[in-house]
């Protein structure tokens, strides 16, 4: 039997490429897309995806939607807690391993692993190390489709919040920014893709900065 495998969900390109490539291995039993939730504004922690969507990427996928109900603002030790009991539900439902959507960051790697280290839980990085701008190119080209939701403006102009995430835009993006965002520059929701049954239909609604942040609100139509 193929061990049971939760998978880290964003919302993004990243963890929804690294659930593609383990999709192709074959190496896995997805049970479970494991969210952080915002509780208070209902949505996705950091990239502010509405919780709706989350839903119908879930259904869209036919994989169980798994969310970490998180306060506003969270502490560390909030966080922590809330972890640790979704570490538990995994391990009462046989989950073994969880997969991460992580490029290239050490410091959030060891965090993972020291976070599920002595819990029988193995974390699973499938696109650790992958030249970014190769694997950029390589999400577009596979058919995944994304909106930039989220901009750090102190590393990207606001005017890259709701653009398409398709080659015309890492064209544009500036030299010093991760043309897979690794650094914080950009988040993404993704909308349709191989994976997907059918896309998800979506409209751009107003972008605002937030906590130094500016978000473009995708909405369902």
């Amino acid at each position: 039997m193929r061990p049971n495998i939760w998978i880290s969900w964003s919302s993004g390109k990243d963890s929804a490429f690294a659930l593609y490539e383990l999709l192709r291995a074959s190496e896995y039993n997805i049970t479970g897309l494991l969210t952080t939730v915002n509780e208070t504004f209902g949505r996705v922690a950091m990239h502010s995806t509405r919780e709706e969507l989350l839903i119908k990427q879930s259904e869209a996928l036919s994989i169980p939607l798994v969310k970490i109900k998180i306060p506003y603002p969270c502490s560390n030790e909030i966080y922590e807690k809330q972890m640790r009991d979704a570490i538990t539900k995994a391990q009462n439902q046989g989950v073994t391993h969880t997969m991460f959507g992580d490029l290239f960051l050490e410091d959030i790697r060891k965090y993972r692993e020291d976070m599920l280290y002595s819990t029988g839980i193995t974390p699973v990085f499938p696109l650790w190390q992958r030249p970014t701008k190769e694997l950029a190119l390589e999400m577009i080209e596979a058919g995944f489709k994304a909106i930039v939701v989220c901009v750090d403006p102190k590393q990207l102009s606001p005017s890259f919040a709701g653009r398409e995430f398709n080659q015309e835009f890492l064209c544009d993006l500036p030299a010093s920014v991760d043309p897979c965002g690794e650094n914080g520059e950009f988040h993404i929701f993704v909308y349709d893709g191989p994976l997907f049954k059918k896309p998800i239909d979506i409209k751009v609604g107003e972008v605002v900065q937030r906590d130094g942040f500016v978000f473009a609100d995708v909405m369902p139509i």
